[in-house]
């Protein structure tokens, strides 16, 4: 019978953490590779260069308008393998669970994370499984990895942006970091603001088959669009301008930054790609992003110039010119 909540024994590695493993983990993300339950699954890849990616998820609240950390955690693993163009194909999953976190939680949990890798095309080949006492973690940590395969003739990376390149958004800014913060506040607006949390992946693959030449894919996650472009400006040695009139933001998502005193440009998104290219791409890139679902609000945000080496501006609707530097600080603490 199923516990009412997570018990200590279930991560002692003994019957108790077997049948976890077993009853939850392998039934929900069940695929040939898992099933042989070795201490590493042994893996098919394909010809090319390989991609690979780890990262953890301590989102607060677990649970949130437009998904929870579980599914978080699979579509940020699958997207950081795809900034780099790679077709990402396998997961592994750590979780680090507190004693007494609620079992109908942590099976909605796992389930998320099943659906999302199915919508992704990726297994969860691998995983981990502890529990620490009550007060020693906050409910549930995932940690994952991800393995994927990038095409001959592709190379992208954040060294690659140049001068004349455009600048490409897929979506609005600062959905995701502002739909947990408004959750764990508790703040209600009309109109409830939801996370952006998706794999992109589907959406990158198309892209690269109407344009190889992409330059630079990233995801603005931490940090947001500002930071993110700044790292990109500090790799490539350029300078990048944005339109302000051309940033796409959700009115409710403007309205509660300007009520809590945020910048859009520095919250977190899940969702969201910036795309670096040769501007006489742009019209076909945009045309190809407007026509999925997780691209219809693509816009073209800014410009790559050679002077500015390192650094980001903002061309206000006033005509002015604002620096635009990197994040300093937390500014939203747990968002991912």
């Amino acid at each position: 019978m199923e516990p009412a909540t997570v018990q200590l024994d279930q991560g002692s590695g003994g019957r108790a953490t077997h049948e976890l493993v077993r009853e939850l983990f392998v039934q929900s993300f069940r695929n040939e590779y898992l099933l042989e339950m070795n201490d590493s699954a042994l893996l098919q890849v394909e010809n090319g260069r390989m991609a690979m990616t780890t990262d953890s998820y301590v989102v607060d609240p677990v649970v949130f308008p437009g998904g929870n950390i579980g599914s978080l955690a699979v579509h940020g693993t699958v997207n950081d393998l795809a900034m780099s163009g790679a077709r990402p194909l396998y997961l592994t999953a750590g979780f680090i669970l507190e004693e007494g976190l609620p079992f109908p939680l942590l099976r909605e949990i796992v389930g998320s994370m099943a659906e999302a890798a199915r919508e992704a095309g990726v297994f969860i080949v691998a995983g981990d499984t502890k529990v620490v006492p009550r007060g020693k973690a906050d409910k549930i940590f995932i940690n994952t990895a991800g393995v994927g395969v990038v095409p001959p003739g592709i190379s992208i990376g954040g060294q690659y942006a140049r001068p004349g390149d455009a600048v490409l958004i897929n979506g609005t800014i600062g959905d995701h970091g502002m739909a947990v913060l408004c959750k764990r506040e508790g703040l209600a607006f009309e109109n409830e603001i939801r996370s952006d949390s998706a794999p992109l992946n589907g959406l990158v693959g198309a892209l690269l088959e109407v344009c190889p030449e992409i330059h630079v894919l990233r995801d603005p996650t931490r940090g947001g669009v500002a930071t993110t472009l700044n790292e990109i400006a500090v790799q490539s040695g350029v300078g990048i301008r944005l339109e302000e009139a051309s940033l796409p933001v959700r009115e409710d998502v403007a309205g509660a930054c300007e009520l809590l005193g945020l910048d859009p440009l520095y919250v977190a998104n899940e969702g969201k790609m910036l795309i670096l290219a040769p501007a006489r791409h742009s019209e076909v890139l945009l045309q190809t992003l407007r026509k999925h679902p997780l691209g219809q609000n693509a816009r073209r945000i800014g410009e790559v110039i050679a002077e500015d080496s390192g650094r980001v501006f903002l061309r206000t609707r006033i005509g002015g010119h604002r620096l635009l530097d990197m994040l300093r600080g937390e500014q939203l603490p747990r968002i991912c």
